[in-house]
């Protein structure tokens, strides 16, 4: 179980704070969007895994491979010793936007990453990808056996289709008929589940079938501006408390009912300061002071301890991941650019089930 550390708010409560917070909820994996050193070194010695990424500011630069090796030595090196590092991520939504510029520096940025590891003696803990093409990526990812990272979110569907999408079969309810997929006849009674054997079912479709799917971003905002249909505090509380027992039970896939769902709930905090609409800054499962948004049997305001002076001392060593893009930006960027016929498929089949692509 994991969960989604963002940072675009005035009013978070100090890394050494949350540390507690984390552990009161038996929380072992945080992705974050950037490198902070406050959190990585507020959570040294607590056995937490972390993603850690490089943002979109750095793809300017990271390309050259004196200043991507900088990068690994300043944010990477001296937190690995005490801190589980054990993913990195190289820009964020980047092919889904319109900034060409950042989608050309993409691929030379990661390759330039993995020269510095390679520098550092560290290449052979790293996975890496520099193709162009989804078929080779997924290649890749089957040679190496490292996961596919996803998100997926069936709010999201819901809210651009209310009166197509069934509420109950978004929020894992059990009060809906679900859906039958008439070419595996596999029954779902959930959105989420569909769109994550929609992906495997795409996978497979192109050659491969030993790939896990894991979903780096789920949730459910508990707030949204008028037009954001199901935006609630009920409905956040349904959907990730449903989500919270599924992921206990260790259930599967009806695709994989024997590889259970790997997850990181969108989002720790409410993020006061993030851009857009008013869901985007009420996915948190807390508020700041620790207190949850809604009630599904946390009690974080409790485990928000004083802060606490941490000593720390840099080592070597490292155990890191390098995973890259989110099959659903790599779709967009594919069709934008219309190289590959076989994403109709994969296009196709996300409709079929409701995917955000």
């Amino acid at each position: 179980m994991g969960i989604n550390y963002g940072q675009i708010a005035n009013n978070l409560p100090s890394p050494s704070k949350v540390v507690g917070l984390l552990q009161s909820l038996n929380v072992s994996k945080v992705k974050l969007y950037d490198a902070d050193p406050n959190v990585l070194l507020a959570f040294a010695n607590t056995n937490v895994e972390f993603i850690i990424g490089i943002g979109n500011e750095y793809l300017q630069s990271v390309p050259d491979a004196a200043k991507a090796q900088a990068w690994i030595e300043t944010h990477v090196k001296p937190y690995i010793g005490r801190t589980k590092i054990t993913c990195i991520t190289v820009g964020n939504e980047v092919v889904a936007g319109n900034d060409t510029q950042l989608v050309n520096n993409l691929v030379p940025a990661m390759q330039s990453v993995y020269k510095a590891l390679v520098n550092l003696g560290l290449d052979k803990q790293v996975t890496v990808t520099t193709a162009h093409s989804l078929n080779i990526l997924l290649s890749f990812h089957s040679q190496t056996g490292y996961p596919f990272l996803i998100n997926a979110y069936p709010f999201f569907a819901y809210k651009g289709s209310p009166g197509e999408v069934s509420l109950d079969y978004a929020l894992f309810g059990s009060n809906n008929q679900g859906m039958t997929d008439p070419v595996t006849n596999l029954h779902y009674d959930n959105m989420l589940y569909a769109q994550v054997d929609a992906v495997y079912t795409a996978i497979k479709a192109m050659g491969h079938s030993n790939i896990e799917v894991k979903v780096s971003e789920t949730g459910w905002p508990s707030k949204g501006d008028a037009d954001e249909v199901g935006a609630t505090p009920q409905n956040a509380g349904l959907y990730n408390g449903n989500l919270f027992k599924r992921v206990q039970a260790r259930q599967g896939t009806p695709a994989k009912p024997s590889v259970p769902i790997d997850v990181h709930v969108f989002a720790l905090f409410n993020e006061n300061m993030k851009p857009g609409p008013a869901s985007e800054r009420n996915y948190g499962l807390f508020y700041p002071d620790g207190s949850p948004v809604y009630n599904i049997g946390f009690h974080g305001a409790n485990y928000l301890p004083e802060d606490t002076d941490i000593a720390y001392t840099s080592a070597s060593g490292i155990n890191v991941s390098l995973s890259i893009l989110f099959l659903h930006f790599l779709i967009t960027f594919v069709k934008k650019v219309k190289l590959f016929v076989e994403l109709l498929y994969i296009v196709s089949l996300c409709r079929v089930f409701h995917c955000s692509v």
